[in-house]
């Protein structure tokens, strides 16, 4: 259904939750309240918007006839394999090419952070982590979480991954609001990533990428993509991180991997990677299924 039926992504109905988290942040985060009051406001609207949309789930779950096809189209809503292979190869295309204006402007939908002057070297490193960071989250996240929790689980996964989104702490009014939504997604992709990463780590260069992990997994930002970054630029000796801008400020970001800066070679090898990796994820999940089906 993903690849026969895909949902292009402006129509995605995922594009219009963003839009409303963004709305009732504009009613609720002000900033002029206290520090503890906008931390305060951040989880609550974000255990409104959740958890309103969980009790509606579990409700309709209880109406429908055939809950295996109910809980195939909230799957088929969460995962977004296409889109992200689309992108990747457009941007691979594009860049061999150097065509730096189309570059920034895929770049421009899938980031939080200014592109517009980006250079090859940053667009290379750009690409390589939004690569990464898509399937892991959007196929390898989605799949996970559907096997514990079924197709309502991997919906909430994937709102929750909305939300922190549209409220990035990287944006400037988001800066506290926003901290709620990114700690809850992080612990969300703990496991996932880590996973994903391991099988990353699967082939050539398996022990550099382990040792990379090992090294460097716990500088990053986030504990599951860093695991997932440093396994690929240790991998394929790529330079990854470093300072981004986020709206004209200069963040300073951990540097990962190795020397060599993302080429189209380079990315083209990440899409081969991540794709064979998650088709091995996908074939390992659908038999422990059917087995712990059988088994209860």
């Amino acid at each position: 259904m993903q690849w026969l039926l895909p949902i292009p992504a402006q129509l995605h109905p995922l594009q219009l939750w963003q839009q409303l988290a963004v709305l009732i942040a504009d009613k609720v985060n002000k900033p002029d309240d206290l520090y503890r009051q906008r931390q305060l406001s951040g989880w609550l609207a974000w255990s409104m918007m959740w958890l309103t949309v969980l009790v509606l789930l579990l409700a309709l779950s209880q109406l429908v006839w055939i809950d295996s096809a109910f809980q195939l189209v909230l799957l088929w809503l969460a995962l977004d394999w296409r889109n992200t292979a689309k992108f990747s190869k457009r941007f691979i295309r594009a860049f061999s090419r150097e065509d730096k204006a189309y570059c920034r402007q895929l770049l421009e939908g899938q980031l939080n952070r200014d592109t517009s002057n980006l250079s090859l070297l940053g667009l290379g490193k750009a690409a390589a982590e939004t690569q990464l960071l898509a399937y892991g989250r959007l196929v390898a996240g989605v799949l996970f979480w559907y096997a514990l929790t079924g197709g309502i689980g991997a919906l909430m996964y994937r709102l929750a991954i909305g939300m922190a989104r549209a409220w990035s702490p990287s944006r400037e009014r988001y800066h506290v609001f926003g901290q709620a939504a990114v700690r809850i997604l992080a612990v969300l992709d703990i496991i996932p990533l880590r996973i994903f990463a391991l099988l990353i780590c699967i082939g050539h260069n398996s022990k550099t990428a382990l040792q990379g992990i090992t090294r460097q997994g716990e500088n990053w930002l986030l504990p599951g993509p860093g695991w997932l970054l440093a396994a690929t630029g240790h991998k394929l000796s790529l330079s990854l991180g470093g300072p981004a801008i986020y709206e004209k400020h200069k963040m300073e970001r951990p540097r990962l991997g190795g020397k060599i800066a993302p080429a189209a070679l380079h990315l083209a090898q990440i899409e081969k990677i991540a794709t064979t990796r998650l088709v091995g994820w996908l074939a390992i999940q659908s038999v422990l299924i059917v087995i712990f089906q059988g088994a209860f």
